[in-house]
């Protein structure tokens, strides 16, 4: 090979190299801005984890709390039928499988204001000092409102429904622990979470979905679907428990509206 072809081959691997390293600028360049374009969503993912940990973490926390009282809680969830002697288990782990039910429950109940909270936090990062107060206000409320539905359901359509259940046609009714504690820990869990309704309201109220007078215009729809939910959620579909549900559904649609009004208002202003 020649001199001159020597040289030409050395230029063109410094060519060669030179090019890698510009490919590798470019690469590098290209990859830095998208980095920066998905370091907010990113950011957001790392927020969502952080609380996901902490609810989780409240909730063993909570149903530790709950393991330790969950004899006395079947015992007293047990009272409308009569007492647990009047419940008959025919499967090996049924007793277990029920006192692990209800006390993850009671873990949930008793961890309520940290979801609420937690769930606010991530949703409205973006209030304004003045504005926070909603959150504060909000986590309480909620908590109040599931404790109503439980309470509802516990003090007035259980003592109703249970007899009705239990004794119609006249046919002795021998009930298992694992169907009478599923059915009132899911009757009670689903009312609870109907009572949320002012609190999700308001929230779409503060957010501009709804306002109080598409609510009032649309009262109609909201009875009927208040009915279709009645249905779904009461052990019986005759008028009685459906009314029992559908009456303080009612009212809570009425404090909904008011509370949007409010919020409207204030938002206005």
């Amino acid at each position: 090979m020649t001199a001159e072809g020597k040289v030409s081959e050395k230029r063109k691997r410094k060519r060669s190299w030179r090019e890698v390293f510009r490919a590798f600028g470019r690469a590098h360049r290209k990859a830095s801005v998208q980095m920066e374009s998905s370091a907010p969503l990113l950011k957001h993912l790392d927020e969502l984890r952080i609380r996901i940990f902490k609810i989780f973490l409240a909730l063993i926390i909570t149903t530790g709390i709950s393991f330790a009282f969950s004899q006395k809680i079947i015992e007293y969830l047990a009272s409308p039928i009569g007492g647990i002697s009047e419940l008959v288990s025919i499967e090996l782990t049924e007793n277990i499988a029920i006192f692990m039910k209800v006390s993850l429950l009671g873990g949930f109940v008793l961890g309520m204001p940290v979801i609420v909270y937690q769930i606010m936090a991530f949703v409205l990062p973006g209030l304004k000092r003045n504005e926070r107060a909603w959150l504060f206000v909000m986590v309480p409320f909620a908590t109040l409102l599931f404790a109503g539905g439980v309470a509802f359901t516990w003090f007035v359509m259980l003592p109703s429904a249970i007899p009705f259940l239990t004794n119609f046609m006249g046919i002795t009714t021998q009930v298992r622990p694992e169907n009478y504690f599923s059915f009132i820990t899911r009757i009670m869990f689903w009312i609870g979470i109907c009572f949320e309704m002012p609190l999700i309201i308001m929230f779409l109220a503060k957010l501009k979905i709804v306002t109080a007078k598409q609510l009032v215009s649309g009262w109609r729809y909201a009875i009927v679907l208040m009915a279709f939910v009645a249905a779904a959620v009461t052990p019986t579909v005759d008028p009685v428990n459906m009314g029992l549900v559908m009456a303080p559904l009612l009212g809570l649609y009425i404090i909904s509206i008011a509370l949007a009004a409010i919020v409207g208002r204030s938002r206005n202003d």
